[in-house]
């Protein structure tokens, strides 16, 4: 069903809103794709704040104008579905692992940051770890050393519980790198001067 005019403008309004408080947008083609593939894709973009939509190339031109995406225009040929997200990742991310799965989706170009970006740079852009993946992270390691006290402990527990004698606990080493002793160097004393000589001291810089 032909869109009337009112509809072309809600549509550019809508999307217009979209970019404004973008950071990167991602065009891919879609054709091809099932019905129910993209109703998962778009459930997917949900889930990660993603604004995905099918465009009219000719409204979502209409809708980058005067924008920092604006340069994608030349990039807006052939039937398209947009990724734009606040996240500078999150749109990238979504689509890239979508179109693994999915070969009939193949990502044509993006934006971020106000830099165009190819093919390479969507999934490079997609390669890198999001927030959460690096709290998660970040959660691991710092919770690493109270797992390995946990165990020490519950084994200590157990040989008490048993009535054998408790093992030594080895110590428990900290998640982050081992700080470096410094050995405390000797200068070794200076000669005393034989009698008869005399010694001459360094001036004091001036």
């Amino acid at each position: 069903m032909p869109l009337n005019v009112q509809d072309k403008k809600a549509i550019v309004a809508d999307v217009g809103a979209q970019l404004a408080g973008a950071q990167t947008v991602v065009l891919a083609e879609y054709r091809g794709i099932p019905v129910e593939q993209l109703t998962k894709l778009r459930a997917s973009a949900r889930d990660q704040g993603v604004y995905l939509r099918v465009l009219k190339n000719t409204l979502a031109r209409r809708a980058a104008q005067g924008t920092q995406f604006e340069p994608l225009a030349d990039s807006m040929v052939g039937p398209l579905i947009y990724g734009i997200s606040a996240d500078p990742i999150a749109s990238a991310k979504v689509l890239q692992n979508f179109a693994k799965t999915q070969d009939k989706l193949v990502i044509t170009a993006g934006l971020y940051n106000g830099k165009l970006l190819d093919v390479a740079g969507v999934k490079s852009l997609a390669s890198i770890p999001s927030r959460e993946e690096l709290l998660s992270q970040l959660l691991g390691v710092m919770l690493a050393p109270v797992s390995a006290m946990a165990r020490v402990l519950g084994a200590v527990a157990a040989q008490k519980a048993e009535g054998a004698p408790a093992p030594v606990a080895a110590p428990v080493l900290e998640a982050a790198a081992p700080a470096v002793v410094a050995e405390a160097s000797v200068e070794p004393a200076a000669a005393a001067p034989e009698a008869g000589t005399e010694t001459k001291e360094t001036p004091a810089a001036e």
